[in-house]
């Protein structure tokens, strides 16, 4: 379905809904490389999803997130523009940014590095595009949901960095068709200052730091 003809440019990533099935997004080797998997040792890379609606803080906790693993952060605003130079913000423009958010991902935990993967990733199914992506190079996978009060984000939009095209309308748009994070995963309140969001990354991502429990970011289980 287009962004024209009534529904508001996403500016993003398409709001359409469907499900959490991953279709052909999550990128494929050639079968030469395939034929080889017996023989490689397994990935040592690490692929993080930061998601979440437009303006809550994703990029700021995907940076944070990218100090503890020593990672790179590949953003679907960034491939967009990369890929189209006046994006229209259609389903078919979001099908190409993801595939292409993937294949780039997969090509960095191929090579045994970490990335983190800062995008919107309202649909379902590009979650778990993402998961299948990490699980086939046999790497390590971490889904954080990013949340923040309606009224900072209409603040904090006012503010933005200027790469992204999002406005408090289009937050208000994706909150109406974000598919519930159905799967185990951390949430980060972005809602106070940036001290404490980072506190809640720290206690999530700090490797040997002993946390208080009543201090951890909130875990959500399956929702099924």
């Amino acid at each position: 379905m287009s962004d024209r003809g009534g529904r508001a440019p996403d500016r993003t990533e398409s709001p359409s809904s469907n499900g959490d099935a991953a279709g052909s997004l999550a990128p494929t080797r050639s079968d030469s490389a395939a034929a080889t998997d017996d023989d490689d040792e397994a990935s040592t890379g690490r692929l993080v999803v930061v998601c979440g609606l437009p303006g809550v803080g994703k990029t700021t906790v995907a940076e944070r997130i990218a100090d503890h693993v020593d990672g790179r952060i590949r953003r679907t605003d960034v491939i967009r523009k990369e890929l189209f130079d006046d994006p229209e913000y259609t389903d078919a423009e979001t099908e190409a940014v993801y595939a292409e958010l993937l294949a780039r991902a997969r090509d960095d935990i191929d090579a045994g590095g970490a990335v983190v993967l800062d995008a919107t990733f309202a649909e379902g199914r590009f979650r778990t595009a993402a998961r299948e992506t990490a699980a086939e190079a046999g790497a390590e996978f971490d889904l954080v949901e990013v949340a923040c009060d309606e009224a900072v984000v209409e603040r904090r939009i006012e503010r933005r960095d200027g790469i992204s095209d999002a406005d408090f309308d289009i937050h208000l748009r994706f909150k109406e068709l974000f598919d519930e994070v159905a799967t185990d995963h951390v949430v980060v309140d972005n809602s106070e200052t940036q001290a404490e969001t980072f506190a809640q990354v720290d206690a999530a991502f700090a490797e040997g730091v002993a946390a208080d429990p009543d201090d951890r970011p909130t875990t959500v289980a399956d929702a099924e």
